[in-house]
């Protein structure tokens, strides 16, 4: 079977960029052939180590194709970008132009059997239309959903081709419920299928605790993350004896607010910036407790993979992720309750005191039942390991493609 990847933004190690990476992966395990076009800035090449250079296309933004920044499909990215919301109108009908010139380019060279896009956005929108005799699948990652909600306007000229996707994959039921009730597509056409953990990377190793405990942050610097209240919070436990390694980067003010309340917890917090997935995955190995407060997410890969590499995990209370580890008593996890949101991803300014001193609260249960010898137990990790390896999310992935294909037929 031959499958066409598009994206609007590189396939980084990230959010979508990581699915989409596995995705190809397993897609040429299983015999597929594939062709990806993406969004890149220019100079910044990431497409023929992934798919080989006679099978990739680029739309180049600050360079020859668009001379602006590359819109992210989050506010904050991990590299110099735009907002949507920032485009003018010229700049809008200028990225339509050129992607559906490059869309149309892609499908003429490879005559792909299947259409496979990422997010419920413009890029999807335009694939659909300018492919609609082929087969189309699009997984939602959940940032398209946020720029639904941020850019109203723009979305609803979007609707009609994003209902017209024969197949969309959803990370979790509750996205599911929401791409339903938001954008009306129809939800007999809607799989959930989560993400997988990279097992080369993420496994268990045993872990012990040598009078430090050790905790790990990954994502992007940013509040939507919720790391300035992690922060915050860990500067009420100055007693205990924790280190915190960050991993991940972003760009903008919001960094630099991170990077300035880390550094007022001296050494107790490292800041890595952005890891390899070998080099993330030894730092989950090494670490106790895994901690991701964030505000809003489609379903994290981090969770699952520090889940995979044995670690405690404090989370709040999003839909994926309770659906990912249940409602019910796990040693593995603890959920915060999600604070009143004021828009999509930020909570009330007035609620943050009382929200870091929860936070702090479990922060210092979990530390202390560390230092007492209190781990996750290992067949814990090994088990959910073996619940979301890649191959099994592909197998998924891929019985998609062939009931389209059957159909077509």
């Amino acid at each position: 079977m031959k499958i066409l990847h598009v994206i609007s933004q590189p396939p980084d190690f990230t959010g979508s960029g990581k699915v989409l990476r596995q995705i190809i992966f397993q897609s040429r395990n299983f015999g597929h052939e594939n062709f990806l076009l993406a969004g890149v800035e220019q100079g910044a090449e990431l497409l023929p180590a992934l798919v080989g250079t006679d099978h990739c296309l680029s739309v180049h933004f600050g360079g020859p194709d668009l001379s602006f920044t590359l819109p992210g499909m989050s506010d904050i990215m991990p590299y110099p970008s735009r907002r949507f919301s920032s485009l003018t109108a010229e700049e809008i009908d200028q990225y339509r132009q050129v992607f559906t010139r490059k869309i149309h380019q892609a499908i003429d060279w490879f005559r792909p059997d299947i259409l496979h896009t990422h997010h419920l956005w413009m890029v999807s929108a335009l694939v659909r239309s300018a492919g609609r005799q082929i087969s189309m699948v699009t997984t939602c990652h959940g940032t398209c959903l946020r720029q639904h909600h941020l850019c109203p306007e723009l979305g609803r000229t979007l609707l009609e081709a994003l209902r017209q996707i024969d197949r969309v994959i959803s990370l979790s039921q509750d996205q599911k419920q929401t791409i339903v009730d938001s954008l009306g597509i129809a939800p007999e056409v809607i799989d959930v299928i989560s993400g997988g953990v990279d097992q080369t990377c993420f496994f268990h190793v045993p872990k012990r605790c040598e009078g430090t405990v050790h905790l790990v942050y990954a994502g992007k610097l940013s509040t939507a993350k919720g790391l300035p209240w992690l922060l915050s919070s860990l500067e009420k436990l100055g007693d205990l004896p924790f280190q915190l390694h960050i991993a991940g980067t972003s760009s903008g003010p919001e960094q630099q607010m991170c990077l300035d309340l880390a550094g007022r917890l001296g050494a107790k917090a490292l800041c890595y910036g952005a890891l390899s997935h070998e080099d993330l995955g030894k730092l989950m190995q090494k670490a106790h407790i895994f901690v991701l407060p964030s505000f809003f997410e489609g379903l994290p890969l981090v969770l699952m993979e520090a889940a995979a590499c044995g670690c405690k995990i404090i989370t709040t209370s999003l839909g994926g992720v309770r659906e990912l580890f249940g409602t019910g008593e796990n040693p593995m996890v603890e959920m915060i309750d999600l604070p009143r949101l004021e828009t999509i991803d930020q909570p009330y300014m007035s609620d943050m005191p009382v929200l870091e001193q929860c936070l702090a609260d479990v922060l210092r249960r979990n530390i202390e039942q560390v230092l007492s010898g209190s781990l996750p137990d290992a067949a814990c990790a090994t088990d959910f390991s073996q619940r979301f390896t890649w191959e099994k999310i592909f197998l998924k992935i891929q019985a998609v493609y062939q009931e389209l294909s059957e159909r077509v037929r």
